[in-house]
């Protein structure tokens, strides 16, 4: 088996909540900062969506190759990703992260394979195992068109 490594730039500058940086993805520059509500830049993005980010992209790729493994048909997934963080400003902490995913192009009649199949995916996700025991990872409503 091989082991696999993965990088990423990034550029700082400032002091905590006042501060801005720039993380490099796939050569396009992302603007990151402390968000607004936590008393930060609320310049692009933030880290806690880029965790939220990095789960659910796991997670969709996940869902999509389960879904086709158990012959069930999809044509496109939407999700969505909510994450919360809790006790702010004295102990934060990332307490929950959610996916819902919305299966386009599905059977309708067969809800409850694609719902089961949609916990598997949070199962199976190993971003979403990265985060494991540390944050509440789940699967809220499964819809699918």
């Amino acid at each position: 088996m091989a082991d696999l490594q993965f990088s990423t730039h990034l550029k700082w500058r400032g002091t905590g909540r006042d501060g801005e940086g720039v993380v490099t993805l796939a050569e396009d520059g992302v603007v990151y900062s402390a968000p607004a509500s936590m008393g930060g830049k609320g310049v692009g993005t933030s880290p806690e969506e880029l965790l939220i980010a990095a789960v659910a992209s796991c997670y969709s790729g996940t869902l999509f190759r389960l879904l086709k493994k158990a012959g069930l048909p999809v044509e496109q997934l939407e999700i969505t990703a909510k994450g919360e963080v809790t006790d702010y400003p004295t102990q934060a902490k990332f307490s929950r992260l959610r996916v819902s995913p919305v299966i386009l192009g599905a059977d309708r009649s067969r809800f409850e394979e694609y719902a089961r199949v949609a916990t598997q995916a949070r199962d199976h996700c190993f971003i979403g195992k990265a985060i494991a025991g540390n944050v509440s990872y789940d699967v809220g409503k499964v819809d699918v068109k």
